[in-house]
């Protein structure tokens, strides 16, 4: 059997409430005996994970030199999803999906960054191209801070019959693309949605601009108009999060009493 480690409170935390039968064991620094360690020693008892107490060194030598806060867990990998898979992410959800959709990005660091900035805006999914696109790699794991492991990311061989069957079940595909005409900021970003960006030569391919419902494009006040893909990530997940917190709200206001 395959067994990954990953470490950190945040990583180790989630994966016990989100996927507890991937944890096998936890292993927590016996120097660390404050509230969100015995926290963690709770959470692990309720789920029926058996916590290890060691040295600090022991956890260093097998993190490779990774922020861990003094905790680590053994884990069994995430699953492989694919295509055939996406029913299960879209269907019977009590709130709309936000998921984000990268284009051949090829660069390690471009997307673990993306899988980081997913995560922490609250995505649903990370869908990428199979081919001409990068792996999950260490060097995407390391920069993806615990992201990896967290984030659902599902590899498909067709992206633009991917995005067509994501229209198909009532998902809004935008696209980030340079020069159109829409603003990302004037754009509807509270329903089911895919954000879609291309990869870092030559951004979205030309079958995956036309399985977009609509464009869109980041406005900018200096003279570079390209962002980094991880960057341009960030700005759409946080404007489709600031978008639909505002409904939220909006709609909290308007019920009575």
């Amino acid at each position: 059997m395959v067994v990954e480690t990953v470490c950190g409170f945040h990583v180790v935390e989630a994966l016990l409430n989100r996927a507890p039968q991937r944890v096998l064991a936890v292993y927590l620094d016996k120097q660390r005996d404050d509230a969100r360690a015995r926290a963690l020693r709770g959470l692990a008892a309720r789920v029926g994970v058996s916590v290890h107490a060691c040295g600090a060194e022991t956890i260093e030598q097998r993190v490779a030199g990774e922020r861990h806060q003094g905790v680590m867990a053994e884990v069994r990998p995430a699953p492989l999803r694919d295509e055939h898979d996406l029913s299960a992410l879209i269907d019977d959800r009590e709130r709309p999906v936000l998921i984000l959709v990268l284009d051949g990005v090829q660069d390690p660091h471009n997307l673990g960054a993306c899988l980081r900035t997913a995560e922490a805006a609250g995505a649903d999914a990370v869908i990428v191209p199979r081919d001409r696109a990068c792996a999950m790699t260490p060097a995407v794991r390391k920069v993806a801070s615990g992201a990896a492991d967290l984030m659902p990311v599902y590899r498909v061989v067709n992206l633009a019959r991917c995005l067509e069957r994501l229209k198909s079940a009532g998902v809004w595909v935008v696209g980030a693309a340079e020069g159109a005409p829409q603003s990302v900021f004037d754009t509807d970003l509270t329903g089911s949605l895919a954000l879609v960006l291309g990869g870092e030569q030559s951004g979205l391919r030309r079958l995956t601009r036309g399985s977009c419902d609509t464009l869109a494009h980041i406005p900018t006040a200096g003279a570079n108009t390209s962002l980094n893909v991880s960057v341009a990530s960030g700005v759409c997940l946080f404007e489709a999060l600031r978008q639909r917190h505002n409904a939220v709200s909006t709609a909290a206001r308007r019920e009575p009493g």
